[in-house]
């Protein structure tokens, strides 16, 4: 039956890995629609939201280096280039002086009432917060591990609101968010899959899956035991995403084409074998908690990755089917020191750029070692959210015209039943606009959003030509937007 429905969409284009900003890569993948008619519902639901924030925290905030990464010993860019200097003369040392960050982590400024009211204020609707990165240290009170924030070794435990994840998922719901739960499938702290009895290689597990069953099944039910606990203690979740696609089912062809790619050079890893943990059997525990949970498998095609997730990356057309663009504010997903954050111009342009192609805007902010954002983190919410304010409405709940552009300065959306169409000028026009892309009658009246008075119009050779009075410069800025109504 599933063949009935199964929609294949492939595409090509380019992806940043989690944490890796400077290798991009061409990737195939296709797009398989949820069986599940609530899901595919949900979906569009999600797709109203438009933007939303993402946030990476952990112990390697103190050091102000790339999330995780440094402890992983490939020869890579953002692995052993990102390392906090000085610390150790050789990688054991330096994992051990990593994984002790725990006994010294103690954000005493969290407060998480401050991260929602700013992020609404700024427009977001949803939020998606790191509980378990790829070192394995757990933002929440996990039971099945010790290397967590609550645990006794980490100073924060003493604090009442210890068990940050519950206290962000609580702060952010009351604001009316929705709230997603990044995880990490990969976990590097955990023996079940970088196993002690073994030297650790890369980033995948140091041992071979066939000849140790019993411990890769370890792996698995601590995997699925940690996401049920999420499921289970924290309140509504609306989305589960999780990361580290490198964990995933492989058939025996997929492993052999990537060790010849590995022998060539052209990917990463050296122990590239398939890292099975029952997707669909997780998808089944979960949803019996949260029926409807979106769940995000990210790089993984298949049913349980109910959309799309290009990083740190616009794709160049509209694309087909639920997709988000996973982006930084600042130049790191995690926090560091007088960081250059990306000015709100640009932010906004990229907002507009995604929702002109029927994409969502997931942006990144990496909260400090006291838990603190950086001031320009507020400076840019406060600032977009003012936009928001004037521009919101051509934004959530909208969905492509028939083309996402016209021109370089020109991008278009419209409302779900199509009556409304939304035109987003990038910079204020030094004459009049002309547009052959959209069409006029005479029951058409356009007006900018912040202003109550009527644009003037008129077809010139086959195209509309709109009048842009130089005193509507002050309704907004970067980006002004006239509303086409009939």
């Amino acid at each position: 039956m599933k063949s009935l429905y199964k929609l294949q969409i492939v595409f090509f284009f380019t992806l940043c890995l989690m944490g890796k900003p400077n290798n991009i890569f061409a990737q195939h993948s296709q797009y398989y629609p949820d069986p599940d008619t609530a899901i595919q519902k949900r979906l569009e639901e999600w797709k109203d939201l438009k933007f939303g924030l993402l946030m990476h925290w952990g112990t390697y905030s103190q050091w102000g280096i790339v999330e995780s990464w440094s402890i992983c010993p490939e020869d890579l860019s953002w692995a052993t280039g990102g390392r906090k200097k000085g610390v150790a003369d050789n990688y054991n040392d330096y994992l051990k002086t990593y994984q002790n960050l725990q006994t010294t982590f103690n954000p005493v400024n969290f407060n998480p009432e401050k991260w929602a009211a700013t992020a609404k204020e700024a427009g977001m609707k949803y939020v998606v917060f790191t509980t378990k990165h790829h070192d394995g240290f757990c933002m929440f009170d996990s039971k099945y591990t010790d290397y967590k924030i609550t645990s006794k070794k980490t100073p924060f435990s003493a604090n009442p609101r210890s068990n940050v994840t519950r206290e962000i998922f609580n702060a952010f719901r009351k604001q009316d968010f929705w709230v997603g739960a990044y995880f990490s499938k990969p976990d590097w702290n955990s023996d079940y899959y970088w196993w002690k009895q073994f030297p650790v290689n890369d980033r995948n597990p140091n041992y071979s899956i066939k000849k140790h069953p019993e411990q890769w099944e370890l792996f698995k039910e601590y995997t699925h035991n940690q996401i049920n606990e999420l499921a289970s203690d924290y309140g509504r979740l609306d989305i589960l995403w999780l990361d580290g696609g490198w964990v995933r089912k492989k058939t025996d062809e997929e492993v052999k084409t990537q060790l010849l790619e590995e022998y060539e050079g052209s990917r990463f890893g050296r122990n590239p074998q398939s890292q099975d943990i029952d997707m669909p059997r997780l998808v089944k525990e979960v949803r019996a908690k949260q029926p409807k949970l979106i769940v995000v498998d990210r790089d993984v095609p298949g049913e349980q990755q109910n959309y799309l997730t290009p990083e740190q990356e616009i794709p160049k057309e509209g694309l087909p089917y639920p997709w988000e663009t996973c982006m930084t504010m600042a130049s790191s997903w995690s926090y560091v020191p007088n960081d250059t954050y990306k000015p709100c111009k640009e932010i906004i342009e990229k907002l507009v750029d995604i929702v002109s192609k029927g994409g969502n805007y997931l942006l990144n902010i990496g909260p400090g070692p006291d838990g603190e954002l950086d001031p320009n983190a507020y400076l840019r919410l406060r600032e977009i959210g003012t936009w928001m304010k004037v521009n919101g409405e051509a934004i959530y709940s909208s969905r492509m015209y028939k083309v996402f552009k016209e021109g370089d300065s020109i991008r278009y959306t419209q409302s779900k039943d199509g009556r409304t169409k939304y035109i987003f000028l990038i910079g204020f026009p030094k004459a009049n606009v002309e547009l052959s892309e959209i069409s006029f009658t005479k029951k058409t009246t356009l007006q900018m959003l912040g202003s109550k008075q009527k644009l003037k119009w008129n077809a010139k050779d086959g195209k509309m030509a709109i009048t842009i009075p130089e005193s509507l410069r002050n309704v907004t800025n970067y980006v002004w937007v006239i509303k086409v109504s009939e």
